[in-house]
């Protein structure tokens, strides 16, 4: 009880730069012990200071972070009364609604509630509560998808944006006739007449465009906003992507043939799987297409659950999967050089990465590095990394539904991918 009090009492003096003792209006919760009473008052303030935190600082306090406050409150104190849970009910409508969505319940759906360890625990009193070795998250869940919180102006909006820049992509810089496309990778290959070169090139200045942009990011939306700053980003980055896949698949054979093993049984197999999976790396900020598209405002996440436990760092391992399975099936020395380029990058980005979040969020970032691990399960194996025993339902949420069926569409619209690459001629 005590760990647990004096962890929701630092949460609200770092909120409030005041001692605990910092008094606040609120209606009276009565509970039946002084216990429980000292943990309902501590809960009511810890969600008032992350109230005052949110609207003085404008800081965004994730919502597992937020349930996950008041479950440290609540956590020993079992013999909460039913007394004590109607006096909340009937306190004001924002302090209700706040308990009533954060405090976990035994029906919570399935990536819901608090994040914990199974390992048991006891209260002051000697008590099991089940709750132990809880690892409080710093950082946001992962990939959830609230249909209850979704607008459907934001995703008709998100609609026509997409649209209107898939048709200026295809008209500025794909069409042989209208884009400059074309002129690009011309300029790029009259540098080399070797292709292995000439993706390294292309790859090198798509690195240059996305990570410097990346890095100059906080002050760039300082300059011309968030929403301003991403659409920069993607005008640039989006056609040198695009670029460097197309001129991928146009000379994927080209050079020497290193290996071949396309005709040893198992090797398709091996490889369809290893690209499916690598695929579930992506980088839960993919996920946010909303934020992507720039109809909500483009936040900067320090994501820790689902894919975070197993890598802090999933973009660079899924890509080193993707180039793996895609090198060892082709056997090329352009494949293996493209390989090497993609790799290089994402090695860059880790360092990149990290440094980013360190400077953006401090001290919280330090504790999120402890307990997770650039080399995948590392941090699981060794300890730092304690998986919640239902840790399997932070993957059955609907953007990883989605990423399935999106790699088994792509996978059976390969010939269609490889005709319009050819039709392009780059």
């Amino acid at each position: 009880m005590a760990s647990s009090c004096r962890g929701v009492q630092l949460l609200c003096s770092l909120a409030l730069n005041n001692p605990i003792h910092t008094s606040f209006s609120t209606t009276r919760l009565r509970t039946t012990t002084p216990q429980a009473s000292r943990s309902a008052a501590l809960v009511h303030s810890a969600g008032k200071a992350i109230e005052v935190l949110e609207s003085t600082t404008h800081l965004f306090v994730p919502r597992t972070t937020r349930r996950l406050v008041y479950h440290v409150g609540y956590s020993n104190t079992r013999r909460w009364s039913s007394e004590a849970r109607a006096s909340v009910e009937d306190s004001s409508p924002s302090s209700s609604s706040q308990l009533a969505a954060a405090v976990p319940s035994s029906s919570s759906s399935p990536g819901s509630g608090s994040r914990e360890n199974s390992s048991a625990t006891t209260n002051e009193d000697g008590e099991s509560v089940g709750a132990g070795d809880l690892q409080l998250l710093v950082g946001e869940d992962a990939a959830l998808f609230d249909p209850s919180n979704q607008k459907t102006s934001s995703w008709l909006l998100f609609t026509l944006i997409l649209g209107v820049s898939l048709t200026a992509l295809y008209v500025l810089w794909i069409d042989p006739n209208t884009g400059y496309g074309g002129a690009f990778i011309d300029a790029v290959s009259s540098v080399s007449s070797s292709h292995e070169a000439v993706i390294l090139i292309i790859l090198f200045i798509f690195a240059l465009v996305h990570s410097g942009l990346a890095s100059l990011r906080g002050e760039g939306e300082k300059l011309v906003g968030e929403r301003a700053y991403r659409v920069l980003y993607a005008v640039l980055s989006l056609p040198l992507a695009v670029s460097a896949v197309v001129y991928f698949i146009n000379h994927r054979s080209d050079g020497l043939q290193l290996w071949q093993v396309q005709t040893v049984p198992g090797v398709h197999e091996l490889v369809w799987v290893v690209s499916f999976v690598s695929f579930f790396f992506l980088y839960p900020s993919t996920f946010n297409l909303l934020e992507v598209a720039a109809v909500d405002k483009p936040k900067m996440h320090m994501w820790e659950t689902g894919i975070m436990r197993i890598t802090r760092h999933p973009q660079m391992v899924g890509q080193v999967l993707w180039c793996f399975a895609h090198t060892l099936w082709i056997g090329s020395s352009f494949t293996l050089a493209t390989s090497l380029g993609l790799v290089a990058h994402h090695l860059f980005g880790v360092w990149h990465g990290d440094k980013r979040l360190a400077e953006r969020y401090g001290e919280s970032f330090q504790q999120l590095k402890q307990r997770t691990s650039v080399i995948p399960f590392a941090a699981i194996i060794d300890g730092r990394q304690k998986l919640p025993a239902d840790y399997y339902k932070e993957f059955l949420r609907l953007p990883y539904f989605v990423v399935a069926g999106f790699t088994v569409g792509a996978y059976l619209s390969q010939p269609l991918l490889q005709s319009a690459s050819r039709y392009l001629n780059w």
